[in-house]
């Protein structure tokens, strides 16, 4: 005669329970942290990409290798008998362990073969070889050092000025009564529907009529690469949104204590708004620094021409783009930005939480 099974204690079940409500817990996070790994590389694999072609000679970026045979840098000590020798009466030790020479390369001398070369780089008696070399060469060609600091001025300009006319048009927007104020945003914030290439040609066309009656030009000057992105709607938008969720009580006692609507802006409203303007600060700075077609437009000289426009010196007509070089530009290009966002990282992340969409 079969026994019947006895049954489970409640203490028992209770404990079955929380193991499989742990297994279930513990699968879902390993599940979860698994897509976000596969996303999170395949959202580096680019960048990784990048970085790995800009140490690159151009034959290996065309050919499709993933990593350069060259170490990072190497330098050689040169004399300048060795520079002048036909590389067919004597070849240097670091020009044959690298390469096997035609019989054109053989009547250059050694000085001839490394300024025609993308490997190497000539600095006085010093050849410098590697992956690095791309970014001294890049840095050279591209004329860097002009455009880095005409982004620097163009970049602070801009940033200045929309700081100055944002966080004022949003506190009238959110803390002041006057007559049309919520149609007149509503308009506002349906041009953000507009899309941007659409304003190019009503933009040129108002600053060029501008640079007619002002006293100084605004083409090939920075009134024409600044001013038109001073008044940024969407920067409006988010400190108004975070100005309406200031207390009223602190509006209140301000205002009973005779504060202006000035001193509550500088000594209330702006500090409390730092983390949303870290983000317009963060947006406008990236959009800014990154701008290539508005500075084409109306620019012809490099005399304020940014650091985007200077990626183009490694595109030629006849050989076409130069993969590894542009590569090594657009590393020095994004470098400021990474350190920005570096700093600014957590301001950016608690605006996005904080700031919501009450009207």
């Amino acid at each position: 005669m079969k026994s019947s099974p006895t049954p489970l204690s409640e203490e028992n079940k209770t404990t079955k329970a929380g193991f499989f409500y742990r297994l279930q817990t513990i699968g879902g996070r390993a599940l979860l942290y698994l897509t976000l790994a596969i996303w999170g590389f395949i959202a580096l694999v680019p960048f990784l990409w990048m970085i790995s072609t800009s140490l690159m000679t151009l034959g290996e970026a065309v050919s499709g290798d993933y990593v350069t045979k060259y170490k990072l840098l190497e330098s050689f000590e040169v004399s300048d008998t060795e520079l002048d020798t036909l590389l067919g009466d004597r070849v240097p030790d670091f020009i044959r362990d690298n390469k096997t020479l035609n019989p054109g390369e053989l009547k250059q001398t050694a000085r001839e073969f490394i300024q025609g070369s993308e490997t190497y780089l000539l600095r006085g008696n010093k050849v410098y070889r590697g992956g690095l070399v791309n970014y001294m060469i890049a840095w050279q060609v591209a004329e860097f050092d002009i455009y880095i600091m005409n982004s620097i001025k163009i970049t602070l300009i801009t940033l200045g000025g929309e700081l100055i006319i944002s966080i004022m048009a949003a506190y009238a927007f959110a803390r002041m009564n006057w007559p049309g104020r919520d149609l007149i945003f509503g308009i506002l914030v349906s041009t953000l529907m507009i899309p941007g290439m659409v304003t190019i040609i009503p933009n040129f066309l108002t600053i060029t009529w501008l640079g007619r009656i002002s006293p100084f030009p605004w083409l090939n000057n920075w009134p024409a690469l600044t001013i038109p992105f001073m008044g940024s709607i969407f920067s409006i938008f988010l400190l108004r949104q975070f100005f309406t969720q200031i207390p009223d009580d602190l509006f209140d006692a301000a205002q009973i204590d005779g504060a202006s609507h000035w001193q509550f802006l500088l000594r209330v409203a702006i500090p409390l708004s730092a983390a949303p303007i870290m983000v317009i600060i963060v947006l406008s700075f990236i959009g800014t620094w990154n701008a290539l077609a508005w500075p084409l437009l109306v620019t012809n000289t490099p005399d304020w021409r940014p650091i985007a426009v200077g990626l183009f010196n490694f595109v030629d007509e006849e050989a076409g783009s130069k993969i590894n070089l542009q590569m090594a530009g657009s590393m020095i290009t994004i470098v400021p930005i990474l350190i920005l966002y570096f700093f600014t990282q957590k301001q950016f992340t608690e605006s996005i939480a904080r700031t919501g969409m009450k009207g």
